[in-house]
């Protein structure tokens, strides 16, 4: 199986890709993971926990990037920015680039999308779609 290509942002789960975030004493949920301190309380340290948050949630604002300053990201992409049932927002690549007009306000979901890096490997990344598929395209990174 493909190795991850942001491990410490994302993970695999039986229930499909979720991301690695974190909930303090307070509360609050927040991503990623860090322990320097929370947004809402100001606790830090030990009293900021992991948390796996579900890659699901509702597509608020997205774009078509046309054009990239890094000549090794491949245009068009489609980013997006989306509010997650678990309560952070997010900004991550869309798998489809009619999402941006069609899916704005409606539930996405994570899936693995197989990606070929500059040296030849393939590694897996998360993307956003409006239904989870069980396959992996192969796109371009």
């Amino acid at each position: 199986m493909d190795p991850l290509l942001k491990p410490t942002l994302y993970a695999r789960a039986d229930t499909g890709p979720v991301l690695l975030g974190g909930q303090c004493l307070c509360g609050y949920i927040f991503f990623p993971m860090q322990t320097f301190g929370c947004e809402r309380c100001g606790k830090s340290g030990n009293d900021l926990q992991p948390k796996t948050l579900r890659a699901r949630g509702i597509l608020v604002t997205a774009a078509v990037v046309h054009q990239h300053a890094d000549k090794q990201r491949t245009a068009p992409f489609a980013i997006g920015t989306v509010a997650l049932e678990a309560g952070p927002v997010v900004r991550a690549l869309l798998s489809d680039l009619a999402l941006a007009t069609k899916a704005l306000r409606k539930t996405v979901a994570g899936e693995w999308v197989q990606v070929t890096l500059e040296d030849g490997t393939k590694a897996l990344d998360l993307r956003f779609q409006s239904e989870a598929k069980d396959t992996a395209p192969q796109v371009e990174r």
